[in-house]
């Protein structure tokens, strides 16, 4: 947090939600190149940690070493992590309010259908649906092809964090209402997922929300999501969360965050290799990335830097990992090393401010719209008898 926010009592709203997406990216180019790896192959690969970034774990190969994920994932090029976040942004431009199932199926579905852009990792402009992976596939296959409620058109599909990872502008436009922020990503991921992966969704935009409010830390973060979520999900926090106030680096905490986590994680210890029981529904389980993120931003006291770096030196699902751990920083207010989101941007080609300002606009007119429905409804209820009206 910059001195002048200190003094003012805070960042403002812009600043928060210019923080979290812009710190969102960067989190996700820096875990990019090293997801799908342990933290011990990562410090052979790299010959120490990660403190910046990196190129492609396969160097030049990067197009033909895992022909089934052919992509530059590395040298500061975002993910589709980023790309559905900034999805989701263009669908708030276009709604102009709250959310919906039906949102996903009428505008998220058909961008990534037929517009066009620029996908770093392809080196290309191309479909955002070439890029997005089988998780996120499922959303096409389903809405558009399947014709499925949209409600329910999550159910069935692998249970992971695809959801999760890109519901930070939901609470960004829920800023200081985590309750609300998580009803509203509980309906929006019902298009997506189902059980720990949709909750995680609804975990997520929480948090980022309760990140938004005056005096927020960690530790209130953390409070707020404890107070919603759900089953396995609430456990596999509360847990990895507990072993994360034993530490103040993320170097010690490694291997205690993931014996805290594997509990609840179906995929197993060989990220690329997960067993037969992984990614199915479960109210005891729970996806990995959201309670590690959680976890490495206690360890950081909310510092952008030493809370990314821990979760892309965690390894395994990193960038989603990294994605979440620097929205949640960059939305209490710690700022994102410019020379990190200046390298992103221009090896990703894209503007990584555009989407804030937009979603801004889109955040205070959703907002108004609030307030008048709001009074709208205490002045009916007044005329009912239910109490008397203050206006």
């Amino acid at each position: 947090m910059t001195p002048k926010a200190q003094q003012s009592g805070g960042p403002r709203l812009d600043e928060r939600i210019t923080g979290a997406l812009v710190g969102a990216a960067v989190g996700d180019a820096l875990g990019g190149p090293v997801e799908g790896y342990s933290p011990d192959q990562i410090l052979q690969r790299h010959g120490g940690r990660i403190h910046g970034i990196v190129g492609p774990w396969n160097g030049d190969a990067w197009r033909t070493a895992r022909p089934i994920a052919p992509y530059h994932k590395g040298d500061g090029h975002v993910t589709d992590d980023t790309l559905l976040t900034h999805a989701l942004i263009r669908v708030y431009a276009q709604v102009r309010d709250h959310l919906d199932a039906y949102a996903i199926a009428d505008h998220l579905v058909p961008d990534l259908m037929t517009n066009p852009r620029w996908i770093p990792e392809l080196e290309a402009e191309a479909l955002p649906l070439h890029r997005v992976f089988l998780a996120e596939k499922w959303l096409v296959a389903r809405l558009h092809y399947g014709h499925v409620d949209p409600r329910e058109a999550g159910v069935g599909n692998i249970v992971n964090c695809g959801a999760a990872m890109y519901m930070a502008p939901v609470g960004l436009v829920n800023a200081a209402d985590p309750s609300t922020a998580y009803a509203e990503a509980l309906d929006i991921a019902g298009a997506h997922q189902s059980s720990y992966g949709r909750e995680a969704a609804g975990v997520f935009a929480a948090a980022v929300a309760a990140a938004c409010a005056p005096g927020a830390t960690p530790d209130s973060v953390v409070a707020a999501c404890l107070s919603l979520a759900r089953d396995g999900t609430r456990e596999a926090i509360e847990k990895t969360c507990e072993v994360a106030g034993a530490h103040t680096d993320f170097e010690s905490a490694l291997a205690p965050l993931r014996a805290a986590i594997a509990p609840y994680d179906t995929v197993g210890p060989d990220y690329r290799r997960p067993s037969l029981g992984a990614r199915r529904p479960s109210r005891l389980h729970a996806i990995e990335e959201l309670p590690v993120a959680l976890a490495m931003l206690l360890i950081a006291d909310g510092d952008f830097r030493r809370a990314v770096l821990g979760a892309v030196n965690y390894g395994r699902d990193c960038d989603s990992i990294a994605t979440m751990a620097g929205a949640l920083a960059g939305a209490l207010g710690s700022p994102v090393p410019e020379d990190w989101s200046k390298t992103v941007a221009e090896a990703s080609r894209l503007d990584l401010w555009a989407p804030s300002r937009t979603l801004t606009e889109v955040t205070r007119e959703i907002h108004a719209r609030d307030v008048r429905r709001r009074r709208a409804h205490e002045a009916a209820f007044a005329a009912l008898g239910g109490r008397e009206c203050s206006d």
